[in-house]
């Protein structure tokens, strides 16, 4: 017959690997190679976010400034209509000469609707991108935000130690290599160090009685030989995922080498040629000028006049869109070198609304 009764026990059990082989500090290694990867790879969100931020609001501006310029171009060629017309109402011009005005001024015109429709999709692209309602400031640039001081290039070793991608593949390869050991240890015997601590007795009231305590204390040896084809099969697969990881760290510092010499190349590029541009606008004004004042005194035609007017048109346009382009050059060559995110503070979450 069965004998039933009861027994009450309360302990601590504990158990503790002996690293013999390196295979616990690799995989520590390999964590903290992935913690820095993923602090990387949020230091490349941000770098992304606040270069298109920068975009947004760059493309918002120099889409008003270029408007803005096509507004004073087309009040001058109405002035130029008005005054083409009153020569033919007087008998010294042609229906030709008012109708080529008139295309001059309709073409400029219809730029404007083109300006101001990318003005105000970069003004809500800016928005999604703050998750905030359109800025007043930005609502109300007219000119590309310049920069007051030289851009940071530095040499390659401070390249790579910026860029969040660089160094992402590099904390992943330190991760996979040191996965690498964490396999290898596998090849040996685990050592692990076991204790536990209890207190039982029959009764409730007798259990933290000192007649009650117990204790283990041993080690466990735990080993897959003479089995070692998975072991070594994992090894295998450790080192082919560090082979691979080597690889594309290879191919990102590569990428980003490129990456920045063609930033910098366009960068310079743009500001030569925004040189120039700046020297064709001063020259187109003063040819305009003088034209008008030629043809007002009878001294050039209307299609000379018209041609200088173009020119001008053309010119103001074109530095317009030549400082757009050094802007957005200049955001590029920030997003190749890394942004400077390095040392960046931790991000904070905002509170949630009730």
């Amino acid at each position: 017959m069965p004998v039933v009764g009861d027994y009450f026990q309360v302990g601590f059990d504990a158990s503790y690997e002996v690293d013999l082989f390196g295979g616990v500090t690799r995989a520590i290694e390999a964590a903290h190679g992935d913690v820095d990867a993923a602090q990387a790879q949020l230091d490349a969100a941000r770098v992304s976010v606040a270069a298109e931020t920068a975009r947004a609001y760059v493309t918002a501006c120099s889409n008003a400034a270029q408007k803005a310029v096509a507004v004073d171009t087309v009040a001058l060629q109405g002035k130029t209509l008005d005054l083409t017309k009153t020569l033919f109402d007087a008998g010294r011009g042609t229906k030709r000469d008012v109708e080529r005005a008139d295309v001059l001024l309709a073409q400029t015109q219809a730029q404007i609707p083109g300006f101001e429709a990318e003005r105000r999709a970069a003004l809500y692209a800016l928005a999604v991108l703050t998750g905030k309602p359109p800025d007043p400031a930005a609502d109300a640039c007219v000119t590309p935000p310049k920069l007051k001081d030289v851009l940071p290039v530095g040499d390659g070793a401070a390249l790579l130690a910026r860029r969040p991608d660089v160094r992402a593949a590099e904390r992943t390869l330190a991760a996979d290599t040191a996965r690498v050991g964490v396999a290898t240890a596998d090849l040996y015997p685990s050592i692990k160090l076991l204790g536990s601590i209890g207190l039982g007795a029959p009764k409730a009231g007798d259990t933290f009685k000192s007649s009650s305590f117990s204790y283990s204390l041993g080690p466990l040896i735990s080993w897959n030989f003479p089995n070692m084809t998975i072991a070594r099969a994992r090894v295998r697969e450790a080192r082919a995922d560090a082979d691979a990881q080597l690889a594309r760290f290879d191919g990102t510092v590569l990428s980003a080498l490129q990456e920045t010499e063609q930033a910098l190349a366009r960068y310079a590029g743009a500001l030569d040629r925004d040189t120039v541009l700046v020297r064709a606008e001063q020259s187109s004004g003063e040819a305009a000028r003088l034209s008008r004042l030629r043809f007002d005194y009878g001294a050039d035609s209307f299609l000379l006049l018209i041609s200088a007017e173009r020119d001008r048109a053309d010119a103001r346009a074109a530095r317009a869109s030549a400082d757009a382009t050094v802007a957005d050059a200049q955001i590029s060559l920030f997003k190749a070198l890394g942004g400077g995110w390095s040392d960046a503070p931790a991000p904070t979450r905002a509170p949630i609304a009730p």
